[in-house]
């Protein structure tokens, strides 16, 4: 019952923030869910989406609500893994080299349009993401919590890209598909930023302090997950590596891991403190879909991962 207490005023705080966040963003309510998800169980996304669709917009208007550091790395071709890491600067007036922190050292990462880097930056930015340190010259620096990793990649550009291996991209929580808004909302947005003076909204208040943020993750890691629900995950997980001829590999142990988190994640932005079959499924596509690699064969024929893991829930019995 104290838990279930818990989890309704965490609620209240998760309204307020939605509320701040809408002063900015208009709709996108799924992107917005994930990304808060991910920041109560310590997670990484993938965004995938056209431009101009309130990513990076979003993910500043995040930071500044829960009152997190905020930086923003463009990706080009031409980034070296200093640039994001840092370096040892000689100093001629003392003889000795001084550390150079890179923008890596923050609380929430925006890494646009990770693609355009090539393969040693992406990996300077992951190996931080997953050991959450950084080593300058001889020295190792821990990073910061909380720490979050919000990357773009836009889907139809593909000349001039390095598209993240399928092992690098087993690092990040979800991966998500930002889709356009809808009518309705592109109204609101015409109205509110379609002229040369846009309304003026306010600074936005922080709802959220560091601490606030570290007690709601114990409170989501300590929501309920029956038994049969862990089964239901593992089935689905075990599905994707039973040899379908779609499939060419399936997804890795932090499947299992990142659905257990999610699905408390998705049942505390609910106001529950246990979770539903219906949370495990309202995630499952978000946390999969980058985690599957078709065959040759699925590919021959436009079977989307989509559709691979639609079947496999269809499959796989409610517990």
């Amino acid at each position: 019952m104290a838990g279930n207490l818990l989890v309704k005023e965490g609620q209240q705080v998760i309204e307020r923030i939605k509320g701040e966040i809408g002063k900015v963003i208009i709709g996108q309510d799924y992107m917005i869910d994930r990304i808060l998800i991910a920041l109560f169980t310590d997670g990484h996304i993938l965004l995938e989406g056209l431009p101009g669709l309130a990513k990076s917009l979003t993910a500043s208007t995040v930071a500044s609500v829960v009152d997190l550091d905020f930086k923003r790395i463009q990706f080009t071709p031409d980034l070296l893994p200093a640039d994001i890491v840092g370096t040892e600067i000689y100093n001629q007036q003392t003889g000795q080299f001084v550390t150079k922190k890179g923008p890596i050292f923050s609380n929430l990462i925006l890494a646009d349009e990770i693609n355009r880097a090539p393969a040693k930056v992406q990996s300077a930015l992951l190996e931080a993401m997953q050991e959450k340190q950084v080593t300058i010259g001889d020295i190792t620096y821990q990073l910061e919590e909380p720490f979050l990793v919000i990357a773009t990649q836009n889907p139809l550009e593909q000349q001039g890209t390095y598209p993240l291996p399928e092992a690098q991209q087993d690092r990040f929580m979800f991966k998500l598909k930002v889709d356009y808004p809808s009518r309705e909302e592109e109204v609101q947005i015409m109205d509110r930023f379609g002229s040369w003076q846009e309304k003026e909204e306010g600074e936005l208040a922080r709802v959220l302090s560091r601490q606030e943020l570290f007690r709601i993750r114990e409170e989501v890691a300590a929501i309920y997950l029956d038994d049969n629900l862990k089964n239901y995950i593992l089935d689905i997980v075990f599905r994707t590596r039973e040899g379908s001829p779609y499939i060419e590999c399936g997804a890795s142990p932090r499947a299992s891991l990142n659905l257990v988190k999610a699905a408390r994640g998705k049942a505390y932005l609910q106001g529950r403190d246990y979770v539903l079959p219906d949370d495990v499924k309202s995630i499952v596509y978000d946390v999969l879909r980058h985690r599957i690699i078709l065959s040759f064969e699925a590919e021959a024929e436009d079977i989307t991962v989509e559709e691979i893991i639609a079947d496999i829930l269809e499959e796989v019995n409610l517990p």
